[in-house]
This record gives structure tokens, C-alpha cells and sequence, in this order.
């Protein structure tokens, strides 16, 4: 899930990702010699399937090796093609002037963004939200085929409505639910608006890695990841923790689509400010991952 910048740092409480080069960018930015990049569109999906002990949700951890979010948790997810725009989509659920409503934009971007959560869905977890009709989902999707496919969703060489029109498929809408929107600090170099929907595992698809980013996925219910958080035994980010927790009232996937309808999708942007020698760090309405960095030290 994007939403963050270089390096990694585990503070001493919790397990909240904490880049070491914070506090010298914030201070920049402070300044005025840091310029906000421009956020990209971003899309990521909080993928459900019930269990005995209740609903759980696929994540993926991300390899240590990488620039972004090294080692930490997160689903999947990724940047909008800008392609998914322009071209006419098999479409089925509710239309793009509707979720042009609830993602606050306008219908091309609602179609950019819906297409983005299902499409790196696929590629990363090898789950399909589409169907041949607008009441059926595709089943196994793991066959080499699908996986030539996969890999050219990829690679970029194929876009998601020529895909979708190459295997005569409608993307399900009506499977996906918005749930949060989160945007990168603006003192990041790499930055993403980032939109959170949580839909169910259709019946006879099964996840999988297929992320070359990613060397564990896991199936774990939410206040189990949120415990392993609480302990600093897994790393995540604010967006990641902050989305968990909203998911441990709910006790089946169903009922947490069916809430998705209610969920606040006011962006949410971290601040900085310096106050009494320190930077406070903070993200309006998450009070737990407010962060005082001493000048010249460390949280």
C-alpha cells in the first residue's frame, strides 16, 4: 500500500513505521526550502474472507530491501493508471456518477481509481473482482493463462479494460466498498492520495504472492494484527493500523461491506508543527501516531 517514504526505523513503543530522515525533511519543509511533490493517485483493498474466529484480511509484508515501506505490513495495492481514464470499462455495480459521489471527484477519476483497487488486487493477490455477467464472479484464476495475463497487467504492456474485454469480463463495482482516504505527508518525496476499499474474498478464488515486492502474505483477523502492532512485532504504517482497528467491530465480511456506505472518507494529511524546541508530528483525528521529535534527536 503506498503511502510513504525512504528508509525505516521501529520506534520504541508499537510498531509504527518511522523513517529516520523525517525530522530533517520536516524541518526543510518548515523553512521553505522542501516543495511538496504532487500526490499520485493510489488505490489499495482491504481483502476479507470469514473464519470461525471471524472476518480476516490478506496482507502482505513488504520485502526489507525496499526504498518504500521496507518490512512493513500492508495490503494490496498500488499507483491508478492514468489509462483506466480513458477507456470504456466492462462495468457492472453501481456507475461511475456514483462513485464519482463518494470518492468526491469527478467520474473519469472514479473509474481510474475503481479499476486501480480491482486491477492490483489481481496482480498482487491474484483475486479478481469481475464477472461475465453483472451477478457472477470469475472462479480460479491461477491457471498459466491468467498468469501471462497477470504479468502483462503488470508489465504495463496491457491495460485494465483491454484485459477486461479480452477475457469478455465486467468489473464487479458492486463487490468493492470505500473505506478510508489517507494522503502522504507533503514533506515525503513520494507521495500518494490514496483511496481504501475492503471487499470479500469471491467463493473458489484463493490468494496468493504473486507481489514481487512482498515476501509474506499472511490471513489474519484485524485485532490480531492490531495486538501484533501494539507489541512492535509488526511494522505498519498510520493508514494500515488506523484502517485495521476500524475493521475489528465487524463480524463477518458482509457486514463490513454493507458499513463500508458510513465510512468517513474525509482525506487524512499529517502535519507538522514546531512547538517548544520539538517537531509534533501528527495526523488530524488519529491521535496515536502523534510524534514529538526532539531537534537534533529522535522520537
Amino acid at each position: 500500500m503506498p503511502n510513504g517514504q525512504h528508509g525505516q526505523q521501529q520506534p520504541p513503543a508499537g510498531g509504527q513505521w518511522y523513517p529516520p530522515e523525517w525530522p530533517d525533511r520536516i524541518r526543510a519543509l518548515m523553512e521553505g526550502s522542501l516543495v511538496p511533490v504532487e500526490p499520485r493517485r493510489a488505490a489499495t483493498v482491504m481483502l476479507l474472507r470469514d473464519t470461525p474466529a471471524g472476518p480476516a484480511v490478506h496482507m502482505l509484508r513488504r520485502k526489507a530491501s525496499m526504498a518504500f515501506a521496507g518490512g512493513a505490513y500492508a495490503y494490496p495495492g498500488g499507483g491508478v493508471d492514468p489509462r483506466d481514464e480513458d477507456h470504456l470499462v466492462g462495468w457492472a455495480g453501481p456507475g461511475r456518477d456514483a462513485w464519482a459521489d463518494r470518492l468526491a471527484t469527478d467520474p473519469r477519476t472514479a473509474q481510474a481509481i475503481v479499476c486501480g483497487a480491482v486491477r492490483e488486487t489481481f496482480e498482487e493477490a491474484g483475486v479478481l473482482l469481475a464477472g461475465e455477467t453483472p451477478d457472477t464472479v470469475v472462479g480460479d484464476t491461477t491457471g498459466d493463462d491468467w498468469e501471462a495475463d497477470r504479468e502483462a497487467l503488470v508489465a504495463r504492456h496491457l491495460s485494465f479494460a483491454e484485459f477486461l474485454d479480452r477475457r469478455g469480463l465486467l468489473l464487479r463495482s458492486d463487490l468493492l466498498g470505500a473505506w478510508a482516504r489517507w494522503i502522504t505527508p507533503e514533506f515525503e518525496p513520494r507521495r500518494y492520495d490514496t483511496w481504501f476499499f475492503v471487499a470479500a474474498l469471491p467463493e473458489g478464488q484463493r490468494t496468493r504472492n504473486a507481489s514481487t515486492e512482498a515476501d509474506r502474505t499472511v490471513w489474519i483477523r484485524p485485532a490480531d494484527a492490531a495486538a501484533g502492532y501494539d507489541k512492535g512485532e509488526l511494522l505498519m504504517m498510520p493508514p494500515t493500523i488506523s484502517t485495521l482497528r476500524s475493521l475489528e467491530p465487524y463480524g463477518s465480511a458482509a457486514g463490513a461491506l454493507a458499513a463500508a456506505t458510513a465510512q468517513d472518507l474525509t482525506p487524512v494529511l499529517a502535519t507538522a508543527s514546531l512547538e517548544n524546541g520539538e517537531l509534533v508530528l501528527s495526523w488530524p483525528g488519529h491521535d496515536e501516531f502523534t510524534k514529538h521529535v526532539r531537534l537534533g534527536g529522535t522520537p
